[in-house]
């Protein structure tokens, strides 16, 4: 390899990070996650200075590039922007929380702890990569250990979850990777920055057409196609409910929290700014794809009994928005009022992913510990009452469904406010039929309180245990953060906002 760039390799050093400890923790026993623990620790407080050191117009930052093989078009390119950053504080958070809920594994805990911190190692290569090649690594290389993660850990039917969780992910992979290869046998590049660059001025439809006729429609549905399956988008979807209820809660937390922003970080780094002329073409079925996910993934997640499977759909809810936020702003932008539409939209878009990330591996911490506590029960009809035993813990906990929920002054109400300002402008339709998800979602979680929390309490439970110190402790930074965001979402608002002006002068509709 040949540098091309100097300065500390601050990315390189990230990722590597976790790899790092995932091979002590793999040697160390019982004390793995004691090194677990240090190494996620260390990655958090390494992904907070790098979010710190964004520059302030947008642009990316800490950027290292080396030729790796160029005849191939494949280079080290590692860059961060707001949103990047951002992917790397979540991923960072998410993983550190699963570590710290995981202290009940026994079975084979070394091998639990190295896999989970190969899969931290697999998200922020996924966060920081700039060309397909190296991203596409780390894509898959996360893939690997989740799917272990579910078979050796998981629920009586982990064996199908977790099969039907890599066959789906491997077919939108596949996807992917043809679509990429296509572009470069046509540009002689896998650079995003270069294939945007071109993208951005017309070009690269051209260079396509040029050297494989008209495909690039159907290219930019072989990307569309492998995030939709990562989102999960409907039709995409089915593999979720199985694979987060049968997963072990710390390893749900990791799926939901960290694992599914992969896709729409992928829609907003690769797909938008190199097919954004594409996409806004199907729009008006993107769109509709997007509205029924929100919609049925509400309407699913109300008729489960299951307490993990609630949850699992009210994912599928959430990151929804997601995807009405970023299908709706591929229009071209005709004044400021449309561009500042769009502004709003991604920039909820990008606070949702992290809000989500942060309340969903919450609450299915929170499962975790009912589990434990009543020797495996997690049926919404196995409970009633617990707010009478154990207070603490139903507040703690119905702080993050109520963030769930969205209610005004916690961290969920802001990125979907954002999504609504800036879509209604933009499409009204589907914003108006969107609203019947929040309606839905909010019947789903007052059920889930009323079910679990309220009435009498049925005689098994009547010994309860209420959170510990220790418990309180680990969960106290957690809700702080959904109440610190939802008070003040300038903080995150403020560091991403340069990010978004910038992507969107880049984009091409």
């Amino acid at each position: 390899m040949n540098a091309l760039t100097t300065g500390f390799p601050m990315l390189t050093l990230l990722t590597v990070l976790p790899l790092a400890g995932a091979a002590v923790a793999l040697f160390s026993g019982r004390h793995a996650r004691a090194v677990a623990l240090f190494a996620t620790i260390a990655s958090l407080a390494l992904a907070l200075f790098i979010w710190a050191s964004l520059p302030t117009d947008g642009a990316m930052g800490m950027v290292e590039r080396v030729a790796w093989a160029p005849s191939l078009g494949i280079e080290y390119h590692l860059g961060v922007d707001g949103l990047g950053a951002l992917m790397l504080v979540l991923s960072a958070i998410v993983t550190l929380m699963s570590v710290d809920a995981a202290h009940r594994v026994h079975h084979q805990p070394n091998l639990f702890f190295c896999l989970v911190l190969v899969l931290e190692s697999g998200l922020f290569g996924s966060f920081t990569a700039l060309n397909f090649f190296h991203w596409f690594l780390f894509w898959e290389i996360s893939l690997i250990p989740a799917f272990f993660l579910i078979k050796l850990w998981g629920g009586p039917r982990r064996g199908p979850a977790a099969t039907q969780f890599f066959v789906y992910t491997m077919a939108g992979s596949v996807a992917l990777l043809v679509s990429f290869l296509a572009l470069f046998l046509s540009t002689g590049t896998m650079d995003f920055g270069e294939l945007a660059q071109l993208a951005s001025t017309g070009a690269l439809e051209q260079m396509v057409t040029a050297h494989l006729g008209p495909v690039m429609i159907w290219l930019a549905i072989g990307v569309l196609a492998g995030f939709a399956v990562k989102v999960p988008m409907m039709p995409f979807h089915t593999w979720l409910p199985a694979a987060y209820a049968e997963a072990p809660s710390p390893v749900t937390m990791l799926l939901t929290g960290a694992m599914s922003k992969m896709g729409v970080y992928g829609l907003l780094r690769i797909a938008l700014p190199l097919f954004g002329h594409q996409i806004a073409q199907m729009r008006t079925p993107l769109l509709v794809l997007a509205v029924a996910t929100v919609v049925m993934g509400a309407w699913a997640a109300a008729a489960q009994k299951d307490l993990k499977r609630v949850l699992a759909y009210s994912s599928v809810n959430h990151l929804g928005y997601c995807l009405v936020g970023i299908f709706a702003l591929a229009t071209p932008a005709f004044g400021p009022a449309a561009l500042a539409s769009q502004t709003a939209a991604l920039n909820g878009v990008i606070l949702q992913m992290f809000n989500h990330g942060i309340t969903a591996a919450a609450l299915f911490w929170f499962i975790s510990m009912i589990q434990f506590r009543t020797g495996g029960l997690r049926g919404i009809d196995d409970f009633g009452g617990l707010r009478k035993p154990a207070p603490v813990f139903a507040g703690l906990m119905g702080i993050a469904l109520f963030s769930s929920l969205g209610l005004p002054g916690l961290n969920g109400f802001v990125g979907e406010f954002l999504i609504f300002r800036g879509v209604f402008p933009l499409a009204w339709v589907a914003a108006t039929v969107s609203i019947l998800g929040l309606l839905v979602t909010a019947a789903v979680i007052l059920k889930v309180i009323q079910k679990v929390f309220t009435g009498p309490v049925p005689e098994h439970l009547a010994g309860f245990p209420d959170m510990q110190h220790g418990e309180r402790l680990a969960l106290a930074p957690v809700i702080g953060l959904m109440l610190i965001i939802g008070l003040v979402p300038q903080l995150i608002v403020d560091s991403v906002n340069p990010t978004v002006v910038n992507l969107l002068a880049h984009w091409r509709f």
